[in-house]
């Protein structure tokens, strides 16, 4: 159980800005483990976004609310995912081929893709939160964090690092993720979607559409980066995550309108 812990603050401090205590320690092999974990910390996240969501909606339009959940979770994340989401479209965007995409992923200058990328996946984001009743729109966001970031958890179990593994950031999530490790993450995912369930019934087919079109998402990208760089890359994750997280979002959205 202390491990499992050690690896939950390994994760906290790989994904979000968050420090740790001291204790906790490091061990190289403990970032890949930790990865089993990346939904719940998703799960802190969205639940967070949901957090500053509902305090807002009570001072402001559901537009600016939207905006500062959003902005909270860029605040407390550093744009990790998404810095990965620009490099990829960047990279991915054209007709390059896979060696010069996977230098265009070192390249820490945005271009066009990159900028028209985030502008489609944040704008879509934003409207989708909008659209949602106050309700509906803070277990989406907790559900889709979670999510995706399991997404991206089973690229790393799915497909091998494309990169060159001595140069990696982060050199242990180039290995693959285990089978246990993928199934814990899975079941963190699980774990949210029944609570949600569990406080609101009605909303079972919300939760169900919402982990399909993210489920989708990380298939997708799987055969996507498999033909294009042969595997994964970090940036390639966080490009994941951030689709996989919009794609939810609309999920629950469309059914929500669809119900009536």
């Amino acid at each position: 159980m202390l491990h499992e812990l050690r690896l939950f603050c390994i994760a906290v401090q790989f994904l979000t800005r968050v420090s740790v205590p001291r204790w906790v320690g490091f061990e190289p092999d403990w970032l890949n483990q930790s990865a089993r974990h990346f939904p719940l910390v998703g799960s802190c996240v969205g639940g967070l976004a949901g957090l500053v969501l509902w305090a807002a909606s009570a001072v402001f339009p559901p537009a600016v609310a939207v905006g500062l959940s959003m902005a909270a979770t860029l605040l407390l994340t550093g744009g990790f995912h998404e810095d990965g989401l620009a490099d990829t479209c960047d990279a991915l965007g054209g007709a390059a081929s896979r060696e010069r995409a996977l230098e265009i992923m070192k390249d820490s200058r945005i271009g066009s893709y990159g900028a028209l990328g985030l502008l489609i996946v944040l704008g879509l984001k934003a409207a989708a939160l909008t659209a949602l009743p106050l309700g509906l729109a803070i277990p989406a966001t907790l559900l889709a964090h979670s999510a995706s970031r399991a997404a991206a958890v089973l690229l790393i179990r799915w497909l091998p690092y494309a990169g060159d593994i001595e140069h990696a950031k982060a050199r242990p999530l180039a290995q693959r993720v285990s089978r246990t490790g993928a199934w814990v993450a899975v079941a963190w995912v699980a774990a949210v979607a029944l609570l949600l369930f569990w406080r609101v019934p009605a909303h079972a087919p919300l939760i169900a559409t919402g982990l399909m079109l993210a489920g989708l998402a990380a298939l997708a990208s799987s055969r996507w980066l498999r033909r294009r760089l042969g595997g994964y890359t970090g940036d390639a994750l966080g490009a994941t995550q951030q689709v996989s997280e919009g794609l939810a979002l609309l999920g629950w959205l469309g059914m929500a309108r669809w119900m009536g």
